[in-house]
Parts: structure tokens; sequence; C-alpha cells
């Protein structure tokens, strides 16, 4: 049954997004440590299990869409809550390696199914053309998800240690998680009778699909690069350690301003004008911090750019395949476009650090505006139709 309260299951389906991101995607930066310790195995071995869950998630992205194609995103967000629980509790029982290795198999499966890719589909399947506001509003709430789950997580981890963290975890999404995503009806009726499991596109939207997976998997690249390092980026540049924690930690406030931006004067914008402004900010936001000479003020300004662009960007990812296709085959072709962008997500961090360590941090700010730039580029070969609505590829100069 199709819902009518949009506001409901956009609060729903946010609350839900946020503990789904904090208690997995976010979970290494603090836990990585602790567990790591405990087990006496190094901590790049965890940070090594969590890209893996990144590249399975990425394997799974389509069969996932396909599926919320066909029946809607309630079955599968709800079943991803059972996986994530399981997956944590495993992890809080793990007392060797093989243990955490099958926790993160588990957490990957968990997060093919259940982040963003899955929700905005599932949005998608419910409200067809129209999901634009649902996809921004979910952003906006589950953008909070490190500002709110990091603090959740270091207190238990320092209160009652890193297994009863994860149980807890385990815990909230059987009881919050699972019971907010049930509140999803199916797909849509004009979705569901028009939906099929192979896509028929003319060559040029092939050639758009293309452009789109290059597009998400350069931007995401950062993406993965900045969450790793960014505080020791700003460091290596001549930042106090201080001053660089501080300007991080204005990532998170720009990615919702951002998307509270979107959410406003933005929305009557085409969803291409807003990717290619968020494409641009992080190497603009690059020349200041190195022509301002790596100062605090400077690291704000390219923090708050970054966020700024890297918030637009997530928006962009569920609402220009919305545009470019339309409702029809959005899930399978949503998971097509975004594989790419989670694999790079997971590689970013390893290859970002060779650069920072090897040719330092202008050598690294190169690397992140060239991707992001690319971005650019492969955003400005998509055009607006004459009707505001569909994008198609430009035709050669």
């Amino acid at each position: 049954m199709r819902p009518v309260n949009k506001t409901a299951i956009v609060v729903a389906l946010g609350s839900a997004q946020t503990l789904a991101w904090g208690s997995t995607y976010y979970l290494p930066a603090i836990l990585a440590a602790p567990i790591a310790r405990d087990l006496a195995v190094p901590t790049s071995w965890i940070f090594g299990c969590f890209s893996g869950a990144l590249l399975l998630s990425a394997v799974l992205g389509p069969s996932v869409g396909r599926r919320i194609d066909r029946h809607g995103g309630r079955g599968v967000l709800s079943a991803s809550n059972l996986v994530f629980a399981a997956g944590l509790a495993t992890l809080g029982s793990a007392h060797g390696f093989a243990g955490v290795i099958a926790a993160w198999i588990l957490l990957g499966i968990g997060m093919g199914a259940g982040l963003y890719d899955a929700a905005f589909a599932a949005l998608t399947s419910l409200y067809g053309r129209h999901a634009r506001g649902p996809i921004t509003g979910i952003t906006l709430i589950a953008g909070l998800a490190s500002t709110i789950c990091w603090p959740i997580s270091a207190a238990l981890d320092a209160e009652y240690g890193w297994r009863t963290a994860c149980f807890v975890w385990a815990g909230a999404h059987l009881l919050i998680g699972l019971p907010l995503n049930l509140l999803l009806g199916g797909p849509g009726a004009s979705i569901a009778t028009t939906t099929t499991g192979r896509l028929h596109d003319a060559p040029q939207q092939r050639r758009a699909m293309y452009v789109l997976g290059f597009v998400f998997a350069a931007a995401w690249f950062v993406t993965g690069a900045m969450a790793a390092h960014l505080p020791r980026l700003l460091e290596a540049a001549g930042t106090s350690a201080t001053a660089a924690i501080a300007a991080a930690a204005l990532v998170g406030p720009a990615q919702v301003a951002a998307r509270l931006a979107e959410f406003g004067f933005l929305r009557r914008a085409h969803p291409l004008i807003s990717a290619r402004i968020a494409a641009s900010t992080h190497p603009i936001g690059a020349i200041v911090f190195v022509m301002a000479g790596g100062g605090p003020l400077a690291a704000g300004a390219f923090a708050l750019l970054h966020g700024a662009g890297n918030g637009l960007l997530t928006i962009a990812r569920g609402t220009l395949p919305l545009a470019i296709f339309g409702p029809v085959g959005y899930g399978l072709r949503s998971g097509l476009i975004g594989a790419p962008a989670r694999a790079t997500q997971a590689i970013a961090p390893f290859l970002f650090s060779i650069v920072l360590d090897a040719g330092g941090p202008r050598m690294a700010l190169v690397l992140s505006s060239s991707m992001t730039l690319a971005a650019l580029g492969g955003l400005l070969m998509l055009r607006t139709g004459r009707d505001g609505g569909a994008v198609r590829s430009a035709d050669p100069a």
C-alpha cells in the first residue's frame, strides 16, 4: 500500500539511514583501534575488512536495485536491519580475526541493501519523478550520522568496551531501524506495473550511464580519501593539530547546510546544475588553502567547501539518474551507476595515503582536485532537455 504521509516516511527513513550509516560506515573510525588492540592484529587489517565490505556492497548493488524496482523497498531495507544486527553481533562476539572477517561480510551485505542507494530506490518506487524532495530530506537527516553516532560509539567504548558498543548497535537495528523501515509501503502503482528486470536503453542513454558512473566514481574517490585523511592532510600542509581537527569537524555542518540549500532555493534548479556546483567546490577550496599557506582559516574554508560539495553530490547521486532516465528501472540503474563509486571509495584511503606520504600535501591535493575536475568534465558532457526534465549526452563538437 502506498503511504499517504510523505513527511512521516522521510523522517522514518532518514532516521533509519542515520542508524545504518552511523553503526556501519562510520564505525571503524571509533572502534577499529580497540578491536585491533584486543585481538592483537594491526589496525590496518580492520580497515582492510571494511574496504572489502564496501566492495561487496558494490557487487550487490545492481541486484538489490532490481529487487526494489520489482517489489519496493520495504522488504529489502527491513531485511538489511536483520543483517546489520547479525553482523554487529558477530563482530561483538569475535575472538579472532576470522570472526572479524565474517562480521564484515555480513555488514557488507547489509550495506549493499541498506544504505543510500537502496533508500533512494525505495523512495523512487514510491513517488516516481516526485522523489527528489524526499531524497533530499533523508540525506538532510542522515547527514548528521557521524555527528550523532561517533560520540555514542566513543562513549560506549570508553564506558563498557567495544564489544558492548557493537551489541548496542545491533539491538538498535532490531528495536529502532527495523520498525522504521517497516513503515514503508510497496512500490507505487505506476512504477510497479511498468518496471522490468532488464534495461532497454537507447545508445544515448547507455552513454549517459557510463558518464554518470565515471562522475560518481571520481567524486567518491575524493569522498573516501577525505573521510580517512582530512585531518592528516591539513596537518601535513602546516595547520596545527588542534586547528586541523577543528576544521575537519566543519565538514558535517557544511554538508547539512548545502543540503538545506538544495532543499530550499536550489530545489527549482535542475539537479545537473547542483551537481556541477558541487564538483567545483573541492578544487576551489584546495586553491584557497594552498594560496593562503595552510593556516587555520584557510583550512576551515577548505573543509567547508569540500563538505558543501560532498553534501550536494550525495543528493545528486540519487536525483541525477531520476532526472536522466525517469523512475522506471531506477533501482537497477542506480545500482549499476553506483557500483564503481563504492569501489573507488573503498580503495581511496589506501591510494591517497601513498600519494600523501610520497608526494606531500600539495601532490595529494592535486590528485583530489583532478578527480573532482574530471567529475565536473563528465557533468559538462550532459545537458538538460528543453523541458528541463530529462538529461541527455551532449553531441560531440
